[in-house]
Order: C-alpha cells, then structure tokens, then sequence
C-alpha cells in the first residue's frame, strides 16, 4: 500500500468522536488527545519542527522551506482530528474492497441489515469501476471526514522529505479538535502557527474547491412548565413538550435540510427531549446570506413570543449566537485571489478539472478567515460521511498528495495580488 493509505487506515482506527453533550470543554472528549498523539508521533518521526500538542489536543507543526524559498510566505495547512459523532466510531475497522461495478456490499450493520452503496446511492461510483475503496466493515463511520486530511498532510511531508528538490515554502499545519461541534480551530494561536493564509483539506470529491460557506447560528430553545397529576390538570398543567412542539410548527416546513439544494437556507431541529416541566430543542440556522441569516433568528424569536402568548406566561425562552460566517466574503478579497487560481493550477497539474461548490456547512476556514487566516477549503475524498456507508476511494487519496506537492510548488514563487 501507499503511504498516505498505510497512515489514513491507521489513523482511522484510533477512534476520536467529538461529542456535542460535553462541548462545554475542549476537546470534548478524552479520545481526541490519543490521536492528537498519534499524530505528533509521526510528525517527530518524519523531522517536522516545533511539533506540539497543547492542553486542547491541538497538533501544530512546521516544515522547513526548500532551499532559495526561505523568505516566502509560511503556507498553512489545517485539518480535523475529531470525527462525527452522529453515528457509531468505536470500534473502526478498514478495509480495502475492489470495487466491481454495481452493488458493493460494505458489511452488516449493528442492527443487523446489510450496509451497500451502488451507483444509484453514489453516481461516482460509476467511473469508479476497477477501483480499491476503503470502507469499514458495516459497523461503524470511516472517519474520512477529517481522516483522509490529517493522512494527506503527513504524506505530503514524507514525500519532501524523500525528495528534497521538490520547492516549496516553510509549512505550518495544524490538526484540531472538536470542529464537528462547532468548535474546530477556534483556538488556535494564529501567532504561534506562523502561516500567512492557506487551505483547509476537509472537502468531498477529487477536484471539489469551497470558498462558499454558509453563514451559521445555533438555537437553543429551553421550557419550563408545571406538572401536576392528570386528573386534576384543568386550568393549572403547563406542558414544557407541548409549547416546544407548538413552537417547531411555527417553522416553515419546507425550509428543512431535506427540502433544500445549493444556496437554499435552513432551519435544522438537531435534538430535542423533553417531559412536561422541562423540554429543550436544539436548532442550527444555515444560509449563505447573512441577512437571511439574520431574518431567521427574528422569526425564531417571534415563534417563542407567540407560543408564550398562547401559554400566558414566559413558558419558552430562546438563546441564539453566531457559529461562524461565509468563507467567500474573505477569501474573495483581491489580495487572496492566488489561493482560488493556484488549487485550480494544482488540480489541473493532476488532470482534474476543479469544481467550485457552495458548501452547505462550513469549514475551519470559516473561523479562521475571519481571524485574519485566508483559508478555502481543499478535496479529502471521503464519500457518505458521518455513516456507515462512508468509503474514500484510493486513487483519489492517492491524487490528492500529488496535487498538494504541485500545490506548494506554486507558492515556491511571490504571489501576485
């Protein structure tokens, strides 16, 4: 096997979910720092300088410029450590299948069922015929989503270290925790890392490219009722559940995630739970306008006002603030157009023609843009994420370091601005 997937199947097997009932710390889970060292350990092992793994389990690390390039710009790369946490991640097996054509089986789920993935769940597959895909065994996510980034980047170093004429700059990388709650690169010291702008690799397919993101908000709506026995409930019972229910029907149905494509904004209900004298629901607000955005967060507020209305008393309360914003409104500054213009060179050096896709989430990139850190976000091949039918092809996997070995070639030069 390949370097980079000797290193993605090691490291998916060290399980690192994030966990959004413990966000409260960081990193959210104790899981997070045995990658955060496994990582580390391999970055020692390849030579990268100033490695280090802080009291976040995050993982910062340079590399050295090529000789004639010492006085270029720092070239940052970042990705995550922590996997999803909406579907089982521990234990991970991997494993290489040769993919056929039609239905590939990937193994039995937890609950018993067969888990499969075809070219009518996946239309790539079609071109993927001849392919080796790495799945798992049905049981559990991949966790290529960050995986297949933290594994290119180390590759990515073992390559300049084997051939060291290949040019490039000096390389900051960074492997954070926790960005699948929400939290990511938010703390990560901007001084201490050194890069001027660069790239997230967190993104879908070979070729894909997002300086698009959705500008996002969290919901937290809480109720407080009164709860007495049943048959004396006339004119007294307040039902925290009920006014929570009546509230998530005064939210436009046909603005759910599963009624919406491309630009389209949302409203996402992520859990709720409740009796009759406590009930939460948790929402997110996504759209790529931030007066939309903005919109949103009124009619929520609205929403509650009319149920306490219904109720007579202040039954509902609601907490919304900002997660982060469009990546575009940074990165499309005149100054970062060399960080589009350049993954379009580096894509076409590998004869893949880059697409550019608004993204329908966000990306650390979303942070750190507007930390001053111009980020857009790169391929990391996974497909399916945050299930158990997730795969990441090797060829592409494989593509992916080459692209980012003609990538930092590129910034080997000044950049235009």
């Amino acid at each position: 096997m390949s370097d980079v997937v000797d290193r993605f199947i090691k490291y998916c097997k060290v399980a690192s979910q994030s966990n959004p009932l413990t966000a409260d710390k960081v990193p959210s889970t104790q899981c997070q720092f045995d990658i955060a060292e496994v990582i580390a350990s391999d970055l020692r092992e390849l030579g990268a300088e100033d490695v280090h793994v802080d009291e976040h389990a995050y993982v910062t690390a340079h590399w050295p410029a090529s000789e004639g390039c010492e006085d270029l710009p720092t070239l940052g790369f970042c990705c995550h450590i922590d996997t999803a946490w909406q579907s089982y991640g521990d234990p991970v097996h991997p494993e290489i299948k040769h993919y056929e054509g039609g239905k590939l089986v990937i193994g039995t789920g937890r609950d018993g069922r067969e888990v499969w993935v075809s070219p009518e769940t996946n239309k790539h597959l079609e071109h993927m015929v001849g392919w080796d895909l790495i799945t798992t065994d049905g049981t559990s996510l991949l966790g290529g989503d960050d995986k297949a980034g933290d594994a290119m980047c180390l590759a990515l170093m073992k390559r300049l270290k084997d051939d060291p004429t290949l040019p490039h700059p000096r390389l900051a990388f960074s492997f954070v925790p926790d960005e699948e709650i929400g939290h990511g690169a938010a703390l990560l010291d901007l001084d201490e890392f050194g890069a001027s702008f660069g790239y997230t690799i967190d993104g879908g397919p070979l070729g894909e490219f997002c300086y698009e993101t959705f500008n996002a908000a969290e919901a937290c709506v809480r109720a407080k009722g009164i709860s007495v026995h049943t048959g004396t409930a006339t004119g007294v019972i307040v039902n925290a559940s009920e006014a929570v229910m009546r509230f998530h029907q005064l939210l436009p149905a046909a603005e759910r995630p599963e009624f919406t494509e491309n630009y389209d904004g949302f409203y996402y209900l992520e859990r709720m739970q409740g009796d009759c004298e406590e009930a939460m629901a948790d929402y997110i607000i996504r759209d790529h306008d931030q007066a939309k955005v903005e919109a949103r967060k009124q009619l929520m507020r609205t929403a509650v006002e009319l149920v306490n209305q219904q109720f007579g008393s202040e039954v509902l309360t609601i907490d919304i603030h900002d997660q982060y914003h469009n990546l575009a409104d940074i990165v499309t500054l005149p100054e970062n157009a060399h960080l589009i213009e350049n993954a379009r060179k580096a894509y076409a050096s590998i004869g893949k023609e880059m697409t550019c896709i608004p993204m329908r989430g966000g990306t650390d990139g979303s942070q750190l843009s507007f930390r001053g850190f111009a980020c857009p976000n790169l391929s990391a091949c996974y497909y399916n994420a945050h299930g158990v039918r997730e795969f990441v092809p090797v060829p592409e996997l494989e593509a992916m370091v080459d692209m980012l070995v003609n990538l930092v070639a590129l910034y080997a030069v000044p950049q235009q601005a």
